[in-house]
């Protein structure tokens, strides 16, 4: 991200941007008002605007530096080598993801956008696209596990990364209510019997 010409800002866009993925994870985005943002941000609403736009530009960056900070370990479980390590590393990194101490419990993505007023359905019309973008990625994977003889020739490659994507996102709503780490893991642990390859 880069400044605009002029006077340097006097603050961190990256450190402010943390600071809006907190209140919008806790809050969600229905829940949180620009004073809420502009008073964790430690910034004045001009700024605001001025380096990344009305609220619902701030989420969708917020959104952005999320994934690619907090949910990096999506792409190193994309890189395991077999189908069911992918699923392994991914529901068991996503399990610590969700329980990490000094976080808001849950997953910004699932959290940010369960309930939105009809105004901003977009939002969670948004949400839903990046997921099924996230999902996508899995079902191309399994792909080329099926076309490598990883995978059996019967296996639905979609069927699967919706079924993972799908406990990931249990793993979440669980987190939000309280269950703690081992619980989840156990949770993990039961899930990926039911993956082709279990050992």
């Amino acid at each position: 991200m880069t400044a605009t010409r002029g006077r340097p800002r006097a603050f961190d866009l990256d450190a402010a941007l943390d600071k809006a993925i907190e209140v919008f994870w806790r809050q969600g985005y229905e829940g949180t008002s620009l004073s809420d943002l502009t008073d964790a941000m430690g910034i004045n609403r001009p700024s605001l605007y001025n380096a990344f736009g009305n609220k619902e530009d701030t989420f969708k960056l917020a959104v952005d530096r999320y994934a690619r900070v907090d949910m990096a370990y999506v792409d190193a479980a994309l890189a395991a080598p077999t189908a069911f390590e992918v699923a392994e590393r991914y529901l068991h990194d996503n399990a610590e993801a969700v329980t990490t101490r000094g976080r808001p419990p849950g997953c910004l993505s699932i959290q940010g956008g369960l309930s939105a007023s009809p105004e901003d359905d977009r939002i969670v019309h948004y949400l839903a696209e990046r997921r099924a973008l996230g999902e996508a990625r899995f079902a191309e994977r399994f792909a080329r596990a099926i076309a490598e003889g990883d995978l059996d020739v019967s296996e639905d490659p979609a069927e699967l990364a919706k079924y993972v994507n799908t406990v990931s996102a249990g793993l979440a709503v669980q987190a939000a209510g309280g269950a703690s780490r081992a619980e989840l893991l156990r949770v993990v642990a039961r899930a990926l019997r039911a993956f082709p390859g279990a050992r």
